[in-house]
């Protein structure tokens, strides 16, 4: 099928919440090892990715039950269904498409790829990612709500050999003279230091002046096992580190600050892998008490796997319990 994964990146936080195209956590039974091709790349990667080592790490919450039967029709194309029961979110049916191409990039992609979700009610997420280039990286994702497109966002990455280079066009509307731009730029200054920035751009009509642009700093320092990476605005305060301790165990540590907002939160989060068990288990802690945890859990020999989500706020007394089986 491809890595699908290797071939989206999810948006940036300034622009519009759309699906990414990747399969949730929940519904991948195995952690992520780089290729050798991809350690000896001295391209430093987005500065979507940038945090990514961290993020991964954190465990993806869940409540009710959810049943999802994956099947692949070829070597090219599966689908998906998907039952969601839940309390606090619309329960329903969900039938997902996933693509991919028959452009091969490496022994573990391939493009284009195609895949999108659409559910009962009408509502869908489409995203489309090509590489026409092996420098150049094409995506595309729209979402469609009460039959309205509600957010549209077309990126493009241009991969340099030490630098990526990045643009990112959000809900453009032309007659209007509306829309979101954000540019990124990082560069390898040292094979462990990358350096680079983020200028974003929006017009509207509820924008005072009728527009804005805000420019952050971002970096990620890498040291064997351990990485930092940090994105600096006037505004806000994105730190995180990712510390692989051992073949099992991996520790993520994120600080968040808006002084606009005078908020600020800090979360630590480890994920233990257990091969031998097939078990995959994620955990979190923050500043506001809310302790949360998920296990994956393959049930060899059958096609089936398990995942269990718990997530309790002290402070609130506020407690969810999810439950979820993966079929295929």
């Amino acid at each position: 099928m491809g890595n699908v994964n290797a071939a989206s990146a999810p948006p940036p936080s300034a622009m519009p919440t759309l699906t990414p195209p990747d399969i949730p956590k929940e519904h991948q039974m195995g952690s992520y090892t780089p290729s050798d091709t991809e350690n000896k790349s001295k391209n430093p990667g987005t500065v979507e990715e940038l945090h990514k080592l961290c993020k991964d790490v954190f465990p993806t919450h869940f409540e009710g039950a959810k049943l999802m039967v994956n099947k692949a029709l070829s070597n090219h194309f599966q689908i998906s269904h998907t039952i969601s029961m839940s309390s606090v979110i619309k329960s329903g049916y969900k039938f997902g498409a996933t693509f991919v191409g028959t452009k091969q990039t490496s022994p573990t992609e391939a493009y284009p790829v195609l895949l999108g979700d659409i559910e009962s009610s009408g509502n869908l997420n489409a995203n489309i990612v090509h590489q026409f280039h092996p420098r150049l990286k094409a995506k595309m994702a729209t979402q469609v709500q009460r039959s309205k497109f509600t957010a549209v966002q077309m990126t493009s990455d241009y991969r340099g050999d030490t630098f990526t280079a990045s643009l990112t066009v959000a809900n453009p509307d032309i007659i209007n003279g509306s829309g979101v731009m954000v540019a990124h730029y990082l560069q390898n200054v040292t094979p462990a230091l990358a350096l680079g920035g983020e200028l974003a751009y929006q017009r509207g009509y509820g924008i005072p002046g009728g527009s804005i642009a805000v420019a952050s700093l971002v970096g990620r320092y890498t040291n064997g096992d351990s990485t930092i990476s940090a994105s600096l605005g006037p505004a806000s305060c994105h730190l995180c580190f990712h510390q692989r301790a051992s073949q099992q165990l991996q520790i993520g540590v994120e600080l968040e600050v808006n002084s606009r907002m005078q908020e600020s939160t800090a979360t630590i989060a480890y994920q233990i892998d257990l091969p031998k068990a097939d078990i995959i288990y994620r955990g979190s802690i923050d500043s506001n008490w809310t302790v949360g945890a998920v296990l994956e859990k393959k049930l060899q020999p059958l096609p089936f796997s398990f995942a269990l989500s718990g997530l309790l706020n002290h402070s609130k007394g506020h407690f969810q319990l999810g439950c979820g089986l993966i079929i295929g």
